[in-house]
């Protein structure tokens, strides 16, 4: 398909509410982020209204009737855009609904009806509203207008800022001040919170006003600033969470020795303090896994055995369970079996059986003795019966 050579300059006139005798320099600078954004809704609005107005067409094309159908689309925008206020104002209170006042959203809904006015018959019967292939090639049209630059962005841009400042009757979103001189007004615009600023980040490229400064400040991607777990690096904004999970100094990490019993997680700059502090509790840990049937009194006067004939950095060079188990079993070695004192526990049990002994002798004297009186009574009775 093959697009017009000259790309007619397009632009609607601002709704000039001037009164005469008032001050006749007006700043005329609007929000940046919501202009582009609403310039970015023409393209997608034009090639829906080309490609429903040609289906089925064998003689008319999309890109034929695009300048015209430009041309067609930017009046009746305009158009619509200079009654908004009144219809307004007409329509309050008789919609259920109540209705965005947004900018974007009012001119993307008069994008959406002349994209919807301009349906042929055969676009509105046949189904063709529903399939995919309609959507596949509203899409392939748009990409293709890109790439020819059909309707450049600045284009747009001039066109969405004149729509916004027609549509936009809370001045939320453009300056509205007037001056009586120019001299006032360039003093304005050096100030003005709606003047055009670019990121200053290294790879930002965005534009936004000034009042929006701080905003996108907080939220730039591409700004450097400190490590959020507090170590010493400054990070790109965006590779913050790749930093955190991977290079960080301060990442929080398991003990090595978390699977022996040490629960605890530390910065990974200091786990060399951590062996440090917890050396005796690491050693008890692996004295508990290579003598389970030992008790805590005895694997407590086996650590200090180990920690006596051991050196100094013998103990810390051992950073996992392996190297420090195959080192305490090293010195283990030297100082012989560990002695395991059991002689308690069978005390315990010989206790334990012995008042259980004692519980059923009892219950036995006393059950002997309750037959014996029992006996004696059933004598005295009956000779009490033979004397009678």
């Amino acid at each position: 398909m093959d697009f017009p050579a000259n790309d007619v300059e397009l632009v609607p006139e601002k709704i000039d509410d001037e009164k005469e005798g008032g001050p006749s320099f007006k700043c005329d600078l609007a929000d940046t982020e919501i202009v582009h954004k609403i310039a970015q809704v023409f393209l997608p609005g034009l090639g829906t209204a080309c490609v429903d107005n040609t289906t089925g067409d064998v003689f008319r094309s999309p890109a034929s009737v695009a300048v015209d159908m430009r041309k067609e689309m930017v009046d009746y925008l305009t158009q619509r855009s200079e009654t908004f206020v009144a219809e307004s104002v007409i329509l309050e209170g008789a919609s259920e609904t109540e209705a965005s006042d947004h900018p974007y959203d009012i001119i993307s809904d008069f994008v959406d009806d002349f994209a919807s006015s301009k349906r042929n018959l055969f676009s509105r019967v046949s189904g063709w509203l529903l399939s995919e292939k309609r959507e596949d090639k509203i899409e392939d049209f748009v990409q293709e207008m890109e790439i020819n630059g059909f309707w450049l962005l600045d284009g747009r841009e001039v066109i969405a800022e004149t729509l916004l400042k027609n549509v936009d009757f809370k001045n939320a979103f453009h300056c509205n001040m007037k001056f009586n001189s120019a001299e006032e007004l360039a003093e304005h615009v050096c100030h003005c919170s709606f003047r055009s600023l670019t990121c200053k980040n290294e790879g930002c490229n965005a534009r936004f006003c000034a009042s929006h400064l701080e905003k996108h400040d907080s939220a730039c991607p591409f700004k450097i600033i400190p490590c959020e777990q507090k170590c010493l690096d400054n990070i790109m904004r965006r590779e913050m969470d790749k930093h955190c999970i991977t290079v960080c100094r301060m990442k929080l990490v398991n003990c090595p020795f978390y699977a022996v019993g040490c629960q605890s997680t530390i910065p990974h700059c200091m786990i060399e303090k951590h062996f440090s502090d917890t050396s005796h509790s690491h050693l008890l840990y692996i004295l508990q896994r290579i003598h389970k049937e030992a008790s805590e009194e005895d694997l407590k006067r086996r650590v200090e055995q180990v920690e006596m004939v051991a050196s100094s950095n013998q103990l810390a060079e051992a950073q996992n369970v392996r190297s420090l188990t195959s080192k305490v079993k090293d010195l283990e070695a030297s100082l012989g079996p560990l002695e395991v004192h059991i002689k308690n526990k069978n005390s315990e049990e010989n206790v334990e059986i012995s008042n259980l002994t004692n519980a059923l002798d009892e219950a036995h004297i006393k059950n002997k003795d309750s037959q014996e009186t029992m006996e004696t009574s059933n004598l005295a009775n009956a000779s009490s019966e033979v004397q009678s």
